[in-house]
């Protein structure tokens, strides 16, 4: 950022931290707390091991300094402000999940968005349907930017260490499912077991509707299938669709098939695509509920559950204004806020406020005039 454009940023920053509060989380003195600051460079450091005994400490450290960036610890610390992680002592974490739009999907901003509510909402009905955890446990939090961020705080799960809490991410994920389990005869078609016969049949209607040069160049790209086999199996997949999941898996061509990297994609979007190095690493820090995002100038939103499907981060974690504020725009930009799609050409414009930082905390607008 130039200077006149830092300088903008931070003082909307500063009346955001006057008149709201970073939100403090349970066990305030057991976690450390993280802060990246404004600064005009290419070496954006965090400032670390932090502690506060008291929430009124922690706000006024933040309306002091005022952060671009605030992350408190998953964990929980005998000491949390020591220098070294082995001298912290670490005395159990949250479970945490992180769902990233980018790693999802790529396309227009608010696609983005709702696409990785969706895998947020999988995961929480995942969590309790099929793990069992209470819903007074969850809490949610929209990033501040392209995602969200899942808080399991039941006690039970506190001393979990990383291989425990891989076992947790793996199954969401759907990694390392064993075919015979799965489609196992007779089994009740419940939780994974629906969803990976679900992914099967889909996968077999989508080689059903390929050209017949299609879907034999699809099958000759499996090692140990002949010709004369892959044919066989193209000739017999309207029955092969209808058979028990079970019998398919005597069927060479469908035992390639679920070894495959399009069958594993398939899987991997039937579960929720969570990030796993976040859930198994017990030392996370994650963003602060009620910050503001140094990335896009929106809030970090806690939200109930029964919240979550009515949540529109593109409205309701934006807290600026709309009055004009005139910017550079290095590049063409389409994007959505405030209930508006705006269609910008590189050059001098006059922008909604909440839209001049949004587009200057993402580094594609300067403001206009500043050196």
């Amino acid at each position: 950022m130039k200077p006149a454009t830092l300088e903008f940023v931070k003082q909307r920053f500063t009346e955001y931290y006057q008149r709201q509060n970073v939100i403090a989380p349970p066990s305030l003195e057991q976690r450390e707390w993280g802060f990246v600051f404004f600064h005009t460079g290419t070496d954006a450091r965090m400032r670390r091991h932090m502690a506060f005994m008291d929430p009124r400490e922690l706000v006024v450290y933040v309306k002091s300094l005022v952060p671009a960036h605030v992350y408190y610890s998953t964990a929980y610390y005998q000491t949390p402000s020591a220098p070294t992680m082995s001298e912290k002592h670490w005395a159990g974490a949250d479970l945490i999940f992180d769902l990233d739009a980018d790693q999802i999907v790529r396309g227009p901003y608010a696609m983005m968005l709702a696409r990785v509510k969706e895998e947020t909402e999988k995961l929480v009905e995942m969590l309790i349907d099929e793990l069992g955890f209470s819903s007074n446990h969850i809490r949610i939090a929209f990033s501040g930017a392209r995602g969200y961020h899942i808080h399991l705080t039941d006690i039970a799960v506190r001393g979990w260490g990383s291989p425990e809490r891989r076992e947790v991410i793996d199954y969401v994920c759907g990694i390392g499912l064993d075919p015979g389990v799965m489609l196992a005869p007779r089994a009740p078609p419940t939780g994974w077991r629906r969803r990976y016969a679900g992914a099967l049949r889909d996968h077999l209607a989508w080689l059903a509707g390929l050209s017949p040069a299609e879907a034999m160049a699809y099958i000759d790209g499996f090692d140990g299938i002949g010709k004369r086999t892959g044919k066989e199996f193209l000739a017999s997949l309207d029955s092969v669709r209808t058979s028990d999941p079970g019998a398919l898996l005597q069927n060479r061509v469908v035992q390639a098939i679920l070894t495959s990297p399009g069958f594993e994609e398939r899987i991997r979007d039937a579960g929720a695509r969570a990030d796993e190095p976040v859930t198994t690493d017990i030392k996370r820090l994650i963003r602060a509920p009620g910050s503001l995002h140094g990335g896009s100038g929106m809030r970090v939103v806690p939200l109930d559950i029964r919240d979550l499907a009515d949540f529109d981060p593109l409205v309701d974690a934006v807290v600026f204004g709309e009055r004009a504020v005139r910017v550079d725009l290095k590049m063409n930009v389409t994007t959505s806020l405030l209930g508006r799609t705006y269609t910008l050409r590189a050059g001098t414009t006059d922008v909604p406020e909440a839209l001049a930082v949004f587009l200057c905390c993402r580094n594609v607008a300067e403001i206009a005039g500043g050196a």
